[in-house]
């Protein structure tokens, strides 16, 4: 019986944590960029076409468009 105990005990220990990690990883905000590569990765490996298609997003986000100025006529 203590076994059992022991094992829900330290199930909810783990559980808890994991809540307070996510807690902070959403308060820093840091989880945002690190899904993105993770799924990058994934994506290379298993759909090239989703890879490049996700290359080609970041390319996209990176470029800067050039406006003319108002008195430029």
């Amino acid at each position: 019986m203590w076994i059992g105990v022991l094992v829900v005990a330290g199930f909810a220990v783990v559980m808890v944590l994991l809540a307070l990690v996510a807690v902070s990883v959403r308060r820093r905000g840091s989880a945002g960029p690190a899904i993105g590569a993770a799924m990058a990765a994934y994506d290379q490996a298993m759909h090239s076409t989703a890879y490049d298609t996700f290359v080609e997003m970041q390319q996209q986000t990176d470029r800067k468009i050039v406006t003319a100025a108002p008195n430029d006529l």
